[in-house]
């Protein structure tokens, strides 16, 4: 049955070897079960229906990812956006973390829409390479921001807005100790080193009385308190439009990026280039960010962390659905998931940080018009806390000088009009 359903053998693969690339794969992104409920708690939300949320949100998109579009690639709530959710648009701008869940539900909404319509090659194609580059960068900076501050490396200061942290705290110890295990066995290759990292962190935490132990496992909390609980109406309050436009633009970017990056690496395009059922890979994508407001977390994105499977064998939809077993067999870690703290997650988004932020070296330097409104992109996230500023900066600059230096070929009519909107954002709202 799963030969024929799966074509394992057209893809030159078998049962045993799809098994392991989820595995895999799983082990590699299971840092997110940790790392997503401290990001969201800090927006308000419940803790541990954000647990629950973030386990079956990545089993139901890996799931629809391998059914139906029988592709290698696993799901699970994004990096970058919940950061943004949580510390930009409810703590930031003072929305309701209900308010936000309601602006990803529309988000997801607008990107069925335009994969149903092809129109995201359009808008994908539209987008300056450089700025695609630059608003992952960007994230990276905003990512590394929070990881740092979650540390303790960094603190306010009214003076000099930020200065050095409590260096002899530690937790802060801890956290340092937690990258440097993490980059270390990501450079030997050893499958699962995030979750390594951040369990090793938290197990001397609790050891050293820092942290208290809540136990391992439990049957699965309750995710009524965030299930259905997105507010759609105040979601399309003005102010909220800007945040409705950057789930969108980012999930967009995010989601054809890491699609075409992943099955590149596995030889999965077709002669041209071109992936094939790419229609269906972006509506399990676009599906999955739906379903994941509808249960109660941040925007649900392909995960670059399936190149992991990827590279030891998997080649078809099967790898997804191991992936989506194993994050529903994760349900009854919710006792463990309570007891990481904060700095021993802090590790985990410096390091993916760098791994966003190697972007940058893929930008013209040579081109000023290029590289100013990449830089001003990436730089204005973590300034401003907001991609949402990040994004819209950088358009408006890219926009003004291709225009004022006379580079007019340069620029798209589609990048022309996101900048004006922007700029009539800045001015009137």
């Amino acid at each position: 049955m799963l030969e024929r359903y799966f074509k394992l053998s057209e893809h030159g693969t078998t049962v045993r070897t799809e098994v392991m690339a989820g595995i895999t794969t799983f082990l590699t992104m299971a840092y997110i079960i940790f790392v997503n409920p401290d990001i969201l708690s800090a927006a308000g939300m419940p803790k541990d229906s954000v647990f629950v949320a973030t386990c079956v949100a990545a089993a139901l998109g890996s799931a629809i990812m391998g059914f139906y579009a029988n592709y290698p690639i696993a799901l699970a709530p994004g990096m970058g956006l919940n950061a943004y959710f949580a510390f930009a648009v409810v703590k930031g701008m003072g929305f309701t973390w209900q308010a936000a869940l309601g602006a990803v539900f529309i988000s997801g909404v607008l990107f069925i829409i335009v994969s149903l319509f092809r129109v995201r090659e359009a808008i994908v194609n539209a987008i300056p390479r450089s700025l695609k580059f630059a608003i992952s960068a960007g994230i990276g900076l905003f990512l590394a921001l929070i990881g740092l501050k979650n540390a303790g490396i960094i603190a306010g200061n009214p003076a000099t807005l930020l200065t050095l942290g409590d260096l002899h705290s530690p937790g802060t110890l801890l956290a340092v100790a937690g990258f440097i295990l993490i980059v270390a066995l990501e450079q030997r290759k050893v499958p699962g080193a995030i979750i390594i990292g951040i369990l090793s962190v938290t197990v001397i935490s609790v050891l050293a009385g820092l942290t208290p132990f809540g136990g391992v496992i439990a049957p699965p909390p309750s995710i009524a308190p965030t299930f259905l609980q997105m507010d759609i109406g105040a979601a399309l309050n003005a102010g909220l439009l800007t945040v409705v436009l950057t789930f969108f633009m980012v999930e967009l970017f995010d989601a054809s990026g890491t699609l075409i990056g992943v099955c590149h690496r596995a030889g999965l395009l077709d002669a041209d280039g071109k992936l094939p059922r790419l229609k269906k890979a972006l509506l399990a994508d676009s599906g999955a960010i739906v379903a994941g407001s509808l249960l109660g977390t941040s925007s649900t994105t392909a995960y670059i962390e399936s190149a992991a499977g990827t590279s030891v064998g998997g080649r078809t939809g099967l790898t997804a659905v191991v992936v989506a077993a194993l994050f529903l067999a994760a349900l009854v870690f919710a006792p463990l998931a309570g007891t990481v703290p904060a700095f021993a997650t802090a590790p985990a988004l410096c390091y993916v940080a760098v791994l966003m932020i190697r972007g940058l070296s893929e930008i013209d330097w040579d081109d000023l018009t290029e590289a100013a409104p990449a830089v001003v992109t990436a730089i204005s996230m973590p300034f401003t806390f907001s991609i949402a500023h990040g994004i819209a900066f950088g358009f408006i600059t890219y926009a003004a000088t291709k225009l004022i230096a006379g580079r007019t070929r340069d620029l798209s009519p589609m990048v022309a009009v996101i900048a004006v909107i922007f700029v009539f954002k800045f001015a009137f709202l």
